[in-house]
């Protein structure tokens, strides 16, 4: 049975704008994967050639500290020099806490990190970074030639804007332009296949109709059609069952994104802003009882934070999401010093999805 708080959702058009841009964004992603693996892997196999130095192994087990990396050994100070020599932006900050230093010699991803944007530190498997770390990689590292930057940072813009946007409902002209923008950026992609096929699925998302209509409202006078609305009705739900998987993990990326910059912020403004929109966010969870149930775990970290944090709680949206007033002015309760609260936030949470798992925590 569809739950009647997606049929809701699923019938605001600039939710479901939205939804298909940011169901875009993970298309995009699987296609520029295969791409981006060749390019960094024969940048990797060059800088090896055309270095002795680099092909040594670290004995020191060099790591950063904080976003610092400094005082290491003679391998990995190349290997930082070299990295910074590539970066089209070496003066911009370098996110050395994304990086096993170590492990440079020998994982190319390992080196595509360092012109990723925080918080890919932790992230394994290749497959695992989502659209904005693969396209700051293209946009940062120099062996991405053939790729016009100016057309990955407006796709990178118009992702933020997806991403950070306080209400999740976006209008039909910024998707009208946004369509545009990933056309030109696929386009650069001709001659690779899995971004033809990107190019295809994303124009196919963009024009689809994801709207619902509820089976049976407009039933068929003969007893020959319930065959048939049987049928209809199996349809829809495996569809809206399918349309709810996407709308979960653009939530989740949203909820972590939400997560690791309200904890990585260095200013108590933006601290205090980050939380606001954690909080508005779980509102919106707790308005709509099939996401409130599915991310009853986070909802749950969420209510850990600290009471200072939690001492006037954020009206939330109504089940669309949409507000009368925009986004809530930032909370006057800052957060306080230490491991911090979302720090606490994010290991609960953790926690949550453990447990979940039925695994045990000690």
């Amino acid at each position: 049975m569809v739950r009647e708080e997606l049929v809701r959702r699923l019938n605001d058009r600039e939710y479901i704008n939205w939804l298909k841009a940011g169901r875009c964004l993970l298309i995009l992603k699987n296609g520029l994967h295969r791409f981006i693996s060749q390019h960094m892997k024969s940048f990797h196999a060059d800088l090896l050639n055309q270095n002795t130095v680099l092909r040594k192994q670290c004995v020191t087990s060099c790591r950063p500290r904080g976003n610092k990396l400094s005082g290491t050994c003679m391998v990995c100070a190349e290997w930082q020099r070299v990295i910074i020599k590539h970066h089209r932006q070496p003066d911009a900050t370098m996110n050395w806490d994304n990086c096993f230093p170590p492990a440079w010699r020998t994982d190319h991803w390992e080196v595509a990190k360092a012109y990723m944007p925080r918080g890919q530190g932790k992230v394994k498997g290749a497959d695992q970074f989502d659209a904005s770390a693969l396209l700051n990689l293209i946009n940062y590292c120099d062996c991405f030639q053939s790729v016009n930057p100016k057309l990955v940072r407006e796709v990178i813009r118009y992702r933020n804007e997806l991403m950070h946007s306080c209400e999740m409902h976006m209008k039909d002209e910024w998707m009208r332009c946004y369509q545009i923008t990933l056309r030109h950026f696929v386009q650069q992609f001709s001659h690779v296949p899995q971004m033809t096929t990107a190019g295809q699925e994303i124009n196919e998302m963009l024009t689809a109709d994801l709207s619902i209509r509820v089976p049976g409202s407009d039933r068929l006078d003969s007893a020959v059609s319930d065959e048939f609305e049987c049928d209809s009705v199996h349809q829809w739900e495996t569809s809206a069952d399918l349309i709810g998987q996407w709308e979960a993990e653009l939530l989740q990326e949203r909820l972590q994104e939400l997560l690791y910059d309200s904890d990585a912020a260095d200013d108590a403004a933006t601290k205090t802003q980050d939380t606001e929109q954690l909080r508005r966010l779980a509102g919106f969870l707790r308005a709509n009882g099939d996401l409130g149930e599915r991310f009853s775990a986070e909802l749950q970290a969420i209510n850990s934070l600290e009471p200072c944090l939690l001492l006037q709680p954020a009206a939330p949206l109504p089940p669309s999401g949409r507000t009368d007033s925009g986004c809530l002015p930032a909370s006057q309760h800052g957060a306080g010093g230490g491991a911090g609260p979302v720090y606490v936030l994010r290991e609960n949470w953790k926690r949550g999805h453990r447990e979940a798992a039925g695994e045990v925590w000690t």
